[in-house]
């Protein structure tokens, strides 16, 4: 390829990193969205949410397109290739956290219709914050490609994991002294769920950019060894 070329295809790649981070942001404000629409039952949140996930689609359709475009015209060489990888992989991530919020959205529209009765008093705000945070951690070190910060963020997943088991045992609690509250409870369990899955989500893209940056596959291999080969 000559120079031109070169810079044609820097740009392009370029513009599907950009278009990664404007997905990232609008998942993100759908995560938001929806634990609002929970806390407050506000119907026109919760209808938000579960329209714009139809938006969501959408990006992760264009992108993926786009991407084999890019492969098909340039047959990119190895690192190139691992960019464009690691977006094809993260969009899909991507579009499942979306689902995650849009879950959460329907779980909020389940709870209010029931007029909030024998609801669970359960504490899922912390849980909900940090989910947010490790998604906002991911999109981060995708933008700065900082393999250190993704390395940080899927210690962050532990955290969730955490937070998810505790939440399950104070609902099996509730369920067991008072058999009323079992429905509701049911409809916080899958938010809960909801939240950790968005938690794993979040890590799987930061195991992308490890990978997209460093040119090692961290999968599997435990958040110790992660973070040597963050770091190396």
């Amino acid at each position: 390829m000559g120079e031109h070329t070169y810079r044609q295809f820097d740009t392009e790649l370029e513009n599907i990193r950009s278009k990664v981070l404007q997905m990232g942001g609008l998942v993100e404000q759908q995560i938001i969205k929806a634990v609002e629409a929970l806390d407050t039952g506000d119907k026109a949140l919760i209808s938000a949410v579960i329209e714009g996930d139809k938006i969501v689609n959408r990006y992760e359709v264009e992108i993926d397109e786009f991407c084999t475009q890019i492969i098909a015209k340039r047959q990119p060489a190895a690192g190139d290739l691992r960019v464009i990888h690691t977006v094809i992989k993260t969009i899909t991530d991507l579009e499942r956290i979306g689902d995650e919020a849009e879950k959460i959205a329907r779980m909020a529209r389940s709870i209010e219709e029931a007029n909030r009765n024998h609801l669970p008093r359960i504490e899922l705000k912390h849980m909900e914050n940090s989910a947010i945070s490790m998604l906002r951690g991911a999109l981060d070190a995708f933008a700065r490609l900082d393999a250190a910060g993704a390395a940080a963020v899927v210690r962050e997943d532990e955290t969730v994991d955490n937070e998810f088991r505790s939440v399950l045992r104070q609902l099996i609690t509730h369920m067991m002294e008072d058999p009323r509250s079992i429905s509701r409870a049911l409809d916080l369990l899958f938010v809960s769920k909801a939240l950790e899955r968005i938690g794993d989500h979040s890590k799987n893209m930061c195991e992308y950019v490890i990978y997209m940056v460093k040119g090692r596959d961290v999968r599997h291999i435990g958040v110790d060894r992660l973070e040597a080969e963050a770091r190396s």
